[in-house]
């Protein structure tokens, strides 16, 4: 799950060993996906009622770091969607619900398995707003790494939480669905005062109870929140400040880390802070700008994005930026369903690229190069999750994470920086789904209503096909400056018969390069592409920006008929006007423009390579009206009326 596949990154010391980790990455994530496979049998689906929107939850929780065990209340307050008698959440079967309570008096509950279903004294009447309290108890389950952990570190116990996919309800009552944020969240965790506790939101205080031996930490939050990123860890903290300038706004960066870390902690911190202005630049402002960032360490081996404070094991560069990317994809927008998990990780593996690659520029094709290579090696699989109910399938490292990044960087040469970052910028402004859940199309919707593009076919074949491209480009050199290219290809994959994509070809000798993008539709597409010089070298993809793999170039003689001949376009001329002499038997021609007066206006002395010459001819200092272009070339002639 989550950032797993990013655990051994904190001990290599340059983000370009990423190639020699890449394979021990992927074994990683296999092995702590097949720890979570009986969890989802457990909790894969939700029960809580549909007819209601929460609003806001209250939640009271007492834990002691040392016991696996919690202890509370949580006071849901929801609108009613439709009139309502009957109200079911989300709660794990193996936690004890000790009573509800409704406008202060106790009400009849049930137990179905993994929910709680209350029947209300008087039905509740839509658009009511309205509100329950559940007090319950008990040792959540813990599979795996869990979503409610009690462990140690130096031998001092620690609790933290991890809810994603479908934890929430292993340990507080709650909607546990893709459907429904709470507009706003407080939380009240008490604990032994030699602990510390840390939330979501902002600390509001830290109140001594029964005469000193326990503490009462309130958090408070006022953003939209998915219950899967309400969280709280529990532990005998470190605890630092620093802040970072974010606009007009000076944010608060606030760290809880085990003092046997302090001093890592405080080195790796400048890292997120400068990740923190870049994303905010390409991406808009920080989504919880009003409240903080913060780190809190645990002992899982990643991270986890909860909403205002991340939970990492180390301040590991690619995993704080990671994580990060995270507040604007998967907090602040998140995955209306776990079909959808790309726009999570997808987004937040693509953002921490971004980070990686201009710091370390040097690094980038070595990293790109993997990273392509853990993706196609496989020769299917696609971006959409086609089994929701695996969680090794939705936190796929090699699909969801690396091909989900790849489909945004395709999407960014297809587009153009302008047009793909603001597509990106008004999708996280967009009011269907701004603080609450978003699916592909939502973001398609976006992208195409500000680059004018129709993208039905890509998303087509890169989100819900599978596989990959592998291109056979021929290519021919025309004449001193020109290149013919033909480009076909196979697909890995039958769900997608041909990918069309615009693929970057660089073309170059011993002294000359230049990089052409062509939009290659079909199978067997030709293109004539204007260089400038004789190149040698023809390089598929030479960045490393799109999924594609087994290339292969070939250079062929330049198609000869054995007929001199002339082709002219386009007439009427626009400019440039491109003249193309083939198969002529000389290694010379001459062109001449003439009006209708006879005058010559234009006149041009061509040596021929291969009997072939392209020439591009700016036209724009003629005058409206009627010319005639002749060629000599020995005994070839050749006359045509153009207009302009």
């Amino acid at each position: 799950m989550r950032l797993l596949i990013f655990f051994l990154l904190m001990n290599i010391a340059a983000y370009s060993q990423q190639t020699d980790v890449n394979h021990q990455l992927c074994k990683i994530v296999d092995m702590e996906q097949n720890t979570q496979q009986h969890r989802m049998n457990i909790a894969a689906r939700t029960q809580a009622s549909a007819n209601t929107d929460v609003t806001y939850y209250k939640c009271f929780w007492e834990v002691d770091p040392a016991v696996n065990y919690i202890k509370g209340s949580v006071t849901i307050s929801f609108k009613a969607l439709a009139d309502l008698s009957v109200i079911t959440f989300d709660l794990q079967a193996a936690l004890t619900t000790d009573s509800v309570y409704y406008h202060g008096s106790p009400v009849n509950f049930t137990r179905p398995s993994n929910a709680v279903t209350i029947n209300l004294p008087s039905l509740i009447n839509i658009g009511s707003i309205d509100s329950i309290t559940i007090y319950y108890q008990g040792a959540p389950p813990n599979s795996g790494f869990g979503s409610f952990v009690r462990t140690s570190h130096s031998g001092v116990p620690v609790i933290w939480t991890l809810s994603e996919p479908y934890g929430a309800m292993d340990w507080w009552p709650c909607k546990n669905g893709l459907d429904d944020k709470a507009d706003s969240l407080d939380v009240y965790v008490t604990a032994p005062s030699i602990y510390k506790s840390a939330s979501n939101g902002l600390l509001q205080e830290e109140l001594p109870l029964n005469g000193g031996t326990q503490t009462r930490t309130h958090w408070k939050h006022r953003y939209p929140i998915a219950s899967y990123l309400v969280c709280f860890a529990v532990t005998n903290f470190s605890v630092f400040n620093n802040s970072v300038q974010v606009g007009t706004t000076n944010l608060p960066m606030v760290t809880y880390c085990y003092p046997e870390n302090l001093t890592d902690f405080q080195n790796g911190t400048q890292n997120v802070l400068d990740a923190l202005q870049l994303f905010s630049n390409y991406f808009g402002e920080y989504p919880f700008i009003k409240e903080k960032y913060g780190h809190v360490q645990f002992g899982w081996g990643g991270g986890m994005e909860h909403q205002t404070s991340t939970f990492v094991i180390n301040t590991t560069e690619f995993l704080v930026a990671h994580e990060l990317g995270h507040q604007w994809f998967g907090d602040k927008i998140t995955c209306a369903s776990w079909e959808h998990i790309w726009l999570n990780e997808g987004f937040a593996t693509y953002l921490s690229r971004i980070y990686m690659e201009q710091k370390y520029p040097a690094d980038v094709i070595a990293n790109r190069m993997a990273v392509i290579e853990d993706i196609t090696s496989l020769p299917n699989g696609s971006v959409k999750v086609d089994d929701t109910t695996n969680v090794g399938r939705i936190f796929s490292g090699r699909l969801s994470y690396n091909k989900g990044s790849y489909l945004l960087n395709m999407l960014r040469v297809k587009l153009g920086d302008s047009a793909f970052f603001n597509g990106i910028r008004k999708y996280q402004k967009d009011p269907k789904v701004i603080y609450g859940f978003a699916r592909t199309a939502d973001l398609q919707r976006n992208l195409e209503e500000v680059s004018g593009q129709d993208l039905t076919a890509f998303f087509d074949q890169w989100f819900t096909g599978q596989g990959y491209p592998s291109y056979r480009l021929s290519w021919a050199q025309m004449g001193s400056s020109s290149v013919k290219i033909r480009m076909e290809q196979e697909t890995s994959d039958p769900s997608v018969h041909f990918f069309a994509l615009t693929v970057p070809l660089l073309f170059k000798n011993a002294t000359q390069q230049k990089l052409v993008l062509v939009n290659n539709t079909f199978n067997g597409e030709e293109f004539l592409e204007h260089l400038g010089f004789i190149p040698d070298t023809v390089i598929i993809d030479p960045e490393y920006n799109l999924v594609t793999k087994n290339n292969v170039v070939q250079k062929v003689a330049t198609p000869n008929s054995g007929n001199p001949g002339v082709t002219v376009y386009p007439n009427p001329i626009q400019d440039p006007l491109t003249i193309y002499l083939h198969d002529f038997n000389e290694t010379s021609a001459e062109l001449r423009l003439f009006n209708m007066a006879g005058q010559l206006v234009y006149r041009k002395r061509l040596q021929l390579v291969n009997g072939t010459e392209i020439v591009y001819v700016n036209m724009n200092f003629l005058a409206r009206g009627t010319y005639v272009l002749k060629i000599n070339s020995g005994k070839f002639t050749y006359s045509k009326k153009l207009l302009k």
